[in-house]
């Protein structure tokens, strides 16, 4: 799909690469080109100024190549037919279309600013901000909706917010009028259109059957973003937002697409109403209560999960102390026989982070499913597989990380981790313990990185020593200064060993950072 205006700064860049500048039009139809905009995969965008009003506009040429195909001509005719049925204040505005020596034109409004997502990204609103701005969304989606026109791709880069706060929705690349519907369906294929995070789920299914309720339902998804001051990636958390807001985006949010607002009207009035009832008090209750579901969300994350098998003992030891560390851990089990631990913890600590580690663990639920083949959850393979998904989201702090895939039928182990990790294999006569370590980058710093796996014997009665970062750079300085204070606790069992690691180790504590935890794990092969 032709995105390029959604995704492009709304200022002009004058020093574009001099190659394209030299082929730049004089003139566009009526309008007088002054520069290239920008270029796209489909389209070009050229900087003009109306022959009437003296003001700068942005001319939209179809590109050359595809002259041709009718199925994106007519796509390009119909944008420019949905956005001249629309006058309205917070929709961009169409000055004219046609036909000129070179192909087809669109002549919209310029908007100076910046996306919803760049502004997201760069600070957060109050509350009170948020939902007017969410209420001048809603009046363009309003406007569109009774003219039957279904956007099908509202998402904060598509909306733009003006040096005086006013509010733009633009791109009508793959918006639908109502009237269409079964037309298009009948002679186009199954196929994705649109940003999955916010699709409703029955678009997902299928594009062209969808409603003015799948609009409803990614302006739900936008309004969760602008509360909370965070991309979501698709992961909602109703305990992050106000009590009484979240009837409100639970039924916008709602997967059964006849149980949300069926128009767009209704959600504008239950906005109003809260915002009418809304008090400066209030927004401190409000934090008190975010505040004690940070610390659940926090607790969620690190909490070990309930975890029985007849090959393994697990025991783990934290801190009982509450801070926003973003630390997760987990343990996987496969159809296969196989078992994997998975330590992740964000360079960074803050609220921020609990969030974005929320969705880690959800993209980590989703490529490590029970029925996964041996094959895929090698730890190079699965470490490669995060790290593109955190480089490619820029807004994601980096993380220190642990991978461990234990596979009993094999007597093995296979592991990676960044090179600021480590972890301890004890062997079963619990005579010595064995540093272990990869020379891996952390997660998110590259998307072209690469990290490698290394593998070790694991026996019968075999334990491995899995630490929290802050508690591993106190254990390895223990190993090097005081080597025989560990070397008398290997004997101990696994419930026994992590508390006296993790007594040891934090016997210092005022000289630990609060913004880190204290955890221990030991796992011990029983058969």
């Amino acid at each position: 799909m032709d995105q390029d205006l959604s995704k492009q700064k709304t200022l002009p860049d004058l020093t574009s690469d001099r190659s394209i500048m030299i082929d730049c039009p004089t003139q566009i139809g009526p309008y007088k080109i002054e520069s290239l905009f920008s270029k796209g995969g489909m389209s070009y965008l050229y900087l003009a100024i109306h022959p009437k009003t003296k003001k700068p506009l942005i001319v939209k040429i179809l590109s050359p190549k595809f002259i041709k195909n009718k199925e994106v001509t007519d796509r390009f005719l119909k944008e420019a037919r949905i956005i001249g049925l629309s006058h309205h204040p917070n929709i961009i505005r169409l000055y004219g279309e046609g036909i000129w020596e070179k192909g087809l034109y669109i002549a919209m409004e310029f908007v100076q600013g910046i996306s919803l997502r760049q502004f997201i990204q760069q600070r957060s609103f109050s509350i009170k901000k948020a939902l007017e701005i969410i209420l001048q969304v809603s009046y363009a989606l309003c406007h569109l909706h009774t003219h039957g026109v279904i956007h099908r791709d509202l998402k904060p880069e598509n909306i733009l917010i003006t040096e005086n706060g006013e509010i733009k929705v633009i791109d009508f690349g793959i918006a639908q009028l109502l009237e269409e519907k079964n037309e298009i369906k009948k002679r186009k294929k199954k196929q994705t259109i649109g940003t999955p995070s916010y699709m409703s789920p029955e678009q997902k299914e299928d594009p062209f059957t969808i409603s003015f309720t799948s609009d409803i339902y990614s302006l739900g998804i936008i309004t969760y973003e602008l509360v909370i001051g965070q991309i979501s990636h698709g992961v909602i958390h109703f305990s992050l937002i106000p009590k009484n807001l979240r009837p409100i985006l639970k039924k916008a949010l709602d997967p059964d697409p006849k149980k949300r607002y069926q128009d767009i009207v209704d959600f504008i009035t239950e906005i109003s109403s809260f915002l009418k009832n809304y008090r400066e008090k209030q927004e401190e209750e409000d934090l008190d209560s975010v505040i004690a579901s940070l610390k659940e969300s926090s607790l969620s994350l690190f909490s070990f999960p309930s975890f029985s098998s007849l090959q393994l003992e697990i025991k783990t030891s934290f801190e009982e102390s509450f801070s926003l560390t973003g630390i997760y851990l987990d343990m996987f089990k496969f159809s296969e026989n196989a078992f994997a631990l998975f330590l992740a913890e964000p360079k960074n600590a803050g609220i921020k982070t609990l969030f974005q580690t929320a969705q880690l663990k959800g993209m980590m639920k989703m490529i490590l499913p029970e029925n996964a083949k041996f094959t895929s959850i090698q730890p190079e393979k699965v470490i490669t597989k995060i790290n593109h998904f955190l480089s490619i989201n820029t807004e994601f702090f980096q993380y220190h990380f642990l991978y461990i895939l234990m596979y009993p039928e094999t007597n093995q182990i296979f592991f990676s981790m960044d090179r600021d990790y480590t972890f301890f294999h004890i062997p079963q006569e619990g005579t010595k313990i064995t540093s272990l370590s990869t020379p891996n980058m952390v997660l998110g710093k590259n998307e072209n990185s690469t990290f490698s796996q290394t593998s070790i014997n694991w026996n019968i009665h075999d334990k491995l020593l899995i630490t929290t970062k802050q508690t591993n750079e106190h254990l390895k300085k223990l190993l090097q200064t005081s080597p025989k204070k560990i070397e008398e606790l290997l004997f101990y069992p696994p419930s026994h060993l992590i508390e006296k690691i993790l007594q040891i180790t934090t016997e210092d504590i005022d000289k630990i950072s609060s913004s880190r935890l204290n955890g221990v794990i030991c796992i011990e092969r029983k058969h």
